[in-house]
């Protein structure tokens, strides 16, 4: 076999390949798991009763449910044959008989119809008896609420550096979580066949684990439960853990009714009911040398992590292991520890807690920079990981002159030398309206932080006319992986692309998959195509040396056919594959992919848990009304490594989908809970499209330029490629950053500009204010020294004694609230 990263002659991949799925979903033809009950005969559908209570003991009568017409059934705990629980710790009831968030699920009503069964839900009586609840990670953190178990991590000794560095600053941090709004909503299809066992059809990222959670909940082994997921509409993490409880109930209603159920949450369900990405409050205090070295950083990181554990923990510890981003910090000293809220369970999002461990060493970054008296891109230039550093929890970064030299290609790409000194003569031009550019890394390591996840299978089948069909533990939500593994079997075969077939991911044809996350979708089955391909391919060379009278050896696959080296005949696959069928040679092979080289201990945080660092820069360009906060996004520029791209018009369109999803989380998206002690506490107050503010054409670039790193191959991965799903997501700090520089531009030179998070048009609004205020504040000092200084010129008092006596600007400051 060859090696995992080596190419042939000729290779499929690294083309520019469709979307494996492109006609169907432009077309309207692909279908989804909604799509197929709706063919289905008898199908009932659920819905929930949901809480109107952010906490508390609940007593339901569900008597009056059966009054409404087309109502079948109404699901309890006391139908539960197996475990009334839907996640993996145990922590979050099927069917609570406490209310622990405002949406809360607590019983699901089966109809004929979707109508039936929304008004039989509405017909449940719920009687609440409130409990204390805790709404604002604040509220968590000053009640103790926490869950989970606190991680920190710690290098060198932060508290000595932090006392030996020339300046020393302190703040918080806050920011807020993250909708997945996926095109397509939560959905499940449970069907029961005449021999007992289920089929569940499940939008989920996880198939293995939603079937091991289905079987517990009936009370059955896993071998009775086949979970298939077709494709998603969309999932960024938020269907790792989600789907579960879901495909759970679908499940049990099959059972208790003999027929077939569907679960499809509306838009305003599935808002108030599934978990987001996790907002933080971090306290920190960092200390810099006066050149602008960071020497070291204390931070506490609180993540609230809602009402029950889900992936809080994994997301932490990300967070933690992301807190350096692409620079070196001799001395760290970070905690971590998860709030317990009553509101909806967070869960994964894309960058799974590497976005929120990023923010907080480029808000640092581009808090004191000015009070530095550096450019921001010239503090983050010489903080850079140089080659055979190390990360904070002990990690060598691999590659680390990659950050630099991206960084070096982007200056010169977009220009940004001139650019800068172009928009400080229109900021100079314009004092209501100004202009921000700014340059951030990304260093984002590649791998489960849970050893165990980090494999794969794979099956795959060639037939006997020569047509090859490819089962894979990966899941399809549009982000392309069915066509990079296509491009995969297609290269290892010595195909083309239309030859190979792939089929959708059942628990029945490759068992024990990981969850299609961590950006390691590619890696991990793509390994475990590659190997069936190629044990399929070491058998029937045999057949073909003999055919072609070469030593197997000498066999080559190219374009369809089959040679042999120094003969100029060319069979065709299909007559070597006959050949080898008549010979009695296993045409199909299970494939199998473990990553090397990964060792982790989280009771100390040390340890190498990533195969490899993705790197990536963003320049981007902004322009702010002082007026409004209003601002646009005049230019984005980005250079992004993926190794070798298995399908580059696919990791393009991954670069920049992550670059405005995050410019959405960042800029844009805003989650609002009611925080009162009215009525409605806990109530999420952003549950649809016309309250919560995604991205759209408007928000844009208006120049959008990306390109992949050239000369990039990455030894450890499957045919010298990267992961592109999570690392691109973090260059949109770059525009957050920009938005800082433009807002700093209304104030005076130095000024610390603080941007709430997400930066809404109104919170940059009250940066501006902010910004003019101190611009007042100073043009009102200097008019006060000026006039002191007259006066002790006549007295006599020399200019500096009197400003000392007034505490002026002359006196050093060791310790500011950045």
């Amino acid at each position: 076999m060859s090696t995992l990263a080596e190419r042939p002659a000729n290779p499929v991949v690294g083309l520019r390949a469709a979307h494996e799925s492109a006609k169907l979903h432009v077309t309207g033809a692909a279908m989804y798991t909604d799509d197929l009950a709706a063919q289905t005969v008898g199908t009932l559908t659920a819905w929930p009763v949901q809480s109107t209570n952010a906490h508390a003991r609940v007593e339901i009568d569900v008597a009056p449910a059966y009054d409404v017409p087309g109502v079948v059934r109404v699901l309890t705990a006391a139908d539960v044959p197996g475990i009334n629980d839907a996640g993996i710790k145990h922590d979050e009831p099927l069917f609570p008989s406490e209310a622990m968030f405002h949406g809360h699920a607590l019983v699901w009503v089966l109809g004929e119809t979707q109508e039936a069964a929304r008004l039989g839900a509405e017909a449940v009586r719920v009687e609440y008896e409130p409990l204390p609840s805790y709404v604002s990670v604040q509220d968590a953190i000053a009640a103790g609420s926490f869950q989970g178990i606190a991680r920190t991590v710690v290098r060198g000794d932060a508290a000595t550096a932090m006392a030996a560095s020339d300046r020393v600053f302190e703040g918080v941090s806050e920011f807020g979580g993250q909708e997945h709004f996926y095109l397509e909503t939560q959905a499940s299809f449970a069907i029961r066949d005449s021999e007992g066992q289920y089929f569940v059809q499940c939008s989920t990222q996880h198939p293995s684990e939603t079937q091991e959670i289905v079987a517990h909940v009936l009370g059955i082994p896993s071998n009775e439960v086949t979970v298939q997921s077709l494709r998603m509409g969309g999932a960024f993490g938020g269907k790792e853990m989600q789907p579960h409880g879901f495909a759970a109930i679908a499940a049990l209603g099959a059972k208790l009714t003999g027929r077939p159920v569907r679960l499809r949450l509306n838009r305003t369900q599935d808002i108030t009911m599934t978990g987001k990405r996790h907002p933080f409050h971090i306290s920190w205090k960092a200390g810099f040398a006066a050149d602008g070295r960071i020497q070291a950083l204390e931070a506490m990181l609180t993540a609230d992590g809602g009402w029950s554990i889900d992936l809080s923990e994994p997301v932490l510890g990300r967070a933690l292991c992301h807190i350096d981003n692409a620079y070196w910090i001799p001395n760290v000293h970070a905690d971590g520890r998860i709030a317990k809220t009553n509101k909806t369970s967070q869960t994964a999002f894309r960058g799974f807690g590497g976005p929120q461990g990023v923010f907080l060493i480029e808000d640092i970054l581009g808090r004191v920079a000015p009070q530095l008296g550096l450019e921001p891109a010239d503090l983050r230039r010489r903080n850079f990981y140089r080659p055979g550093q190390a990360t904070p929890y002990g990690q060598v970064v691999k590659d680390a002159e990659r950050i630099d030299a991206i960084w070096s290609e982007l200056l010169a790409e977009s220009d940004f030398a001139a650019r800068h000194a172009g928009i400080d003569a229109f900021n100079a031009a314009h004092p209501d309206v100004k202009r921000g550019l700014a340059i951030t890394p990304v260093k984002f390591g590649i791998s489960f932080n849970f050893a165990a996840f980090n494999q794969a299978g794979a099956l795959v089948h060639v037939y006997k006319d020569g047509s090859v069909l490819i089962n894979h533990g990966g899941t399809e939500m549009g982000q392309g992986l069915h066509t990079k593994m296509l491009q995969v079997a297609a290269t290892a075969l010595g195909l083309e692309l239309h030859q190979v077939r792939l089929a959708p991911t059942r628990t029945d044809k490759v068992p024990n998959t990981s969850a299609t996350a961590a950006s390691s979708g590619a890696d991990l089955n793509g390994g475990a195509v590659k190997n069936a391909c190629e044990q399929i391919r070491e058998r029937i060379a045999k057949v073909a040396g003999r055919l072609l009278g070469v030593d197997e050896r000498d066999v080559r696959f190219e374009g369809g056919s089959v040679t042999g080296l120094g003969k100029p005949e060319r069979l065709p696959f299909a007559e070597v594959v006959e050949a080898a069928y008549l010979q009695r040679v296993q045409l199909w092979a299970a494939g199998y992919y473990r990553t090397e080289g990964l060792h982790w201990n989280p009771e100390i945080m040390q340890g190498s848990p990533f195969k490899y660092f993705a790197f990536g820069c963003a320049a981007t360009e902004v322009e702010v009304d002082g007026f409004t906060g209003a601002y646009r996004v005049r230019r984005v520029d980005i250079v992004h490594d993926v190794g070798d791209s298995l399908s580059p018009m696919i990791d393009i369109g991954q670069v920049e989908g992550a670059y405005v999803q995050g410019l959405g989380w960042l800029t844009l998206e805003e989650l609002r809970w009611d925080e009162t002690d009215g009525p409605h506490r806990g109530r999420l107050q952003t549950q649809s499209a016309s309250t919560y503010k995604l991205p759209s054409f408007s928000e844009m670039p208006e120049e959008f330029n990306v390109r992949l790193f050239e000369r990039a191959t990455e030894s450890g991965a499957v045919y010298g490629s990267k992961a592109v799903g999570e690392p691109p997501f973090m260059l949109a700090f770059s525009a957050r950053e920009a938005l800082r520089e433009a807002v700093g531009a209304f104030g005076p030179v130095g000024h610390s500009v603080e941007l709430g998070s997400p930066s809404t048009p109104e919170a940059v609004f009250w940066a501006v204010e902010s910004a003019r205020a101190a611009a007042s504040d100073l043009d009102a000092s200097v008019a006060t020294a000026s006039a002191l200084t007259t006066a002790d010129a006549a007295a006599d008092v020399p200019a500096d004694a009197a400003a000392d006596a007034e505490g002026g600007a002359s006196a050093p400051l060791q310790t500011v609230d950045a």
